[in-house]
Order: C-alpha cells, then sequence, then structure tokens
C-alpha cells in the first residue's frame, strides 16, 4: 500500500523518469534500431488517441452549458496574442535581429495553446476544471487565426507557399480532432449510452492516468528532439532560458488574473500550462526547425511547475 500510495502521489516525476529513461534505454538496444521509424509512427498515432480520452473523459464530467467563456478570458488571451503579435511584428521589420531564433522561441512559448491535460492538473488542485476547458476552446481558435496571419510575413522568403488558407488549415485539421470530436462523442455517449457514462463518471482516476502516460510519452519526444539538435549549446542555452522565463511569467500572470475573478487555479493552469507537442509540431513546421526546442524545454518546465502545485496541494492542512 505505501508504495501504491508512493507512486500516486509523485505520478508526474516517475512518469518524467520514465520518459527520460525509456528514450535511452530504447536507443541503446541495437536490436531494436530496425524499429525506430515505426515507433515514431505508432507514438504520432498513440498521443493523439491519448489526449483524445483524457478530453473524453474531462467533457463526461461537464455539460457544454458549463463551458460558456467568462469575459476576463479576454485578458489571458490578449497577453498570449498581444505578445506574438509583437514579436512577431518586430522580426518582420528586423529579420537579421540578433538572437531571432530566441525570439521566436518566446513567440512559441507565448502563443502555444493551453494542454488538454490542463483540465485535469486542475481538477487535481481544486479548481474549476470548465473553465479551463471553455478557455483551452478559446486559445485554439485564437492560434488558428494570428498564426496563420503572422507566419507568412515572417517566412515569407523561404516559404513561398505557405498562405494563410494553407496555415489555417494545417492548424485546423490539427486542433479539430482533438477538442471539437471529443466533445461530440461525449455528448453521444451521455445521452445514447447513458450506463457508460456513469461508468467514465465513476473512474476518477482515469483522467490522471492517461496523462501520466501521455506525459511520459511527451517527454520522451521532447528528449529526441533535444538530443537530435544540432545547434550550439548558447542557442540551446538562450531557448531553454527564454522558454523558462515565458513558463514562469504565464503561470504568474495567470495567477494574477485568475485571482481577480475568483479563479485563482483555472487562471494559472489556462495561462501556464501547455500544449507542448503542438509547440514542437509549430516550430518544425512554420518557423525555424531549431525552436522545436523550446517546445521540449517548456515541457520539462510547466511539468516541474505541476509537480510543485501538487505537492503543495498534498501537503497543505486540510481545512
Amino acid at each position: 500500500m505505501n508504495i501504491i500510495r508512493f507512486v500516486k502521489n509523485w505520478m508526474l516525476p516517475i512518469a518524467m523518469a520514465i520518459g527520460v529513461a525509456s528514450y535511452y534505454v530504447y536507443v541503446n538496444i541495437p536490436a531494436l534500431d530496425g524499429t525506430h521509424a515505426v515507433v515514431n509512427r505508432a507514438i504520432g498515432y498513440v498521443q493523439p488517441a491519448l489526449l483524445f480520452c483524457m478530453l473524453f473523459v474531462s467533457f463526461c464530467r461537464m455539460s457544454i452549458r458549463e463551458l460558456k467563456p467568462r469575459a476576463w478570458m479576454l485578458e489571458l488571451l490578449a497577453i498570449q496574442v498581444v505578445s506574438f503579435v509583437m514579436m512577431g511584428l518586430l522580426i518582420v521589420w528586423m529579420p537579421n535581429v540578433a538572437g531571432r531564433v530566441v525570439i521566436e522561441s518566446a513567440m512559441i512559448c507565448m502563443i502555444c495553446p493551453t494542454a488538454t491535460a490542463a483540465a485535469v492538473v486542475t481538477t487535481r488542485l481544486h479548481g474549476n476544471a470548465n473553465v479551463v476547458v471553455s478557455y483551452t476552446c478559446l486559445i485554439n481558435m485564437a492560434v488558428s487565426l494570428f498564426v496563420p496571419m503572422m507566419v507568412p510575413f515572417m517566412h515569407e522568403s523561404n516559404m513561398p507557399g505557405l498562405t494563410f488558407e494553407i496555415s489555417f488549415l494545417l492548424i485546423l485539421a490539427k486542433v479539430f480532432p482533438l477538442l471539437i470530436m471529443p466533445l461530440v462523442v461525449a455528448w453521444f455517449v451521455r445521452h445514447l449510452f447513458p450506463k457508460f457514462h456513469a461508468y467514465i463518471l465513476r473512474q476518477t482516476n482515469l483522467a490522471f492516468n492517461l496523462w501520466a502516460v501521455s506525459l511520459a510519452l511527451a517527454i520522451g519526444v521532447s528528449v529526441k528532439a533535444l538530443v537530435h539538435s544540432t545547434e550550439g549549446l548558447g542557442t540551446m542555452i538562450g531557448i531553454a532560458v527564454v522558454s523558462l522565463i515565458c513558463c514562469v511569467a504565464q503561470f504568474g500572470i495567470g495567477r494574477l488574473i485568475g485571482r481577480r475573478h475568483g479563479e485563482p487555479v483555472a487562471g494559472t493552469q489556462s495561462l501556464g500550462q501547455k500544449n507542448t507537442v503542438f509547440a514542437i509540431w509549430m516550430g518544425y513546421t512554420f518557423l525555424n526547425p531549431v525552436t522545436a526546442l523550446a517546445g521540449g524545454f517548456y515541457s520539462l518546465w510547466h511539468n516541474l511547475v505541476n509537480s510543485w502545485q501538487l505537492w503543495r496541494v498534498r501537503t497543505s492542512p486540510k481545512e
């Protein structure tokens, strides 16, 4: 029982450690060298499936009426969108600015949408998961609009075919299956399969356990991005530092805004906890591929913050 309790209490750092260890063990087994391509493709399917299931379980626990946006969410949107656009305009006006890769990395960290798992963490922190899911929908719509508007101007020379329409469709294809479809499926299950819906509701730890598996995979993907980077140490340190600054700033600002409106936990997680798999993909697809490292570093930082938050909640005196 002590072992089980220990694993439950320290699920996040354990999952992170498993993700790192699994990558290094796997790539250092010569007999498995021929399986790398297959495993990469498999992870590409497994990760979205886990995210889909997590959001499906979250939607099963709430009704659509509970997902209405709050006016104060515009403050969170403004932080992400304005910072992204301002840094993007700086690059458009000064394409040869020093530290361009670091600036683009900061852009990714700021505009990256809220993680699907943020609702799971919010529930564990005794916050309002409905607010986080509502904001997740809003920020994904904002990303679908503002990233395609900005990126073609930043990389028009080396991405001549990257129009607003193409960028929009690429992002929509990435967002729609993992955001809208779980809501639709949860609605059908609630109304057509009430017994199965009741069974899902009884599995109180299901979303958290799915998140632990997803986290281990995400950390493994992040470690791969870092290991295979050919960038110099100075650039990697710069990206690591700027991603840390963006992480701490967004957790802090999110908490300040959320506290003003009676939702400190929801505000914190909505702005601070990111879909880092999406961030890595966005870096490879739209910006300098090196900026994908920002998603890998941010994944480390925000999960360390989450681990600390959960530890604080677990060890704080019960009122």
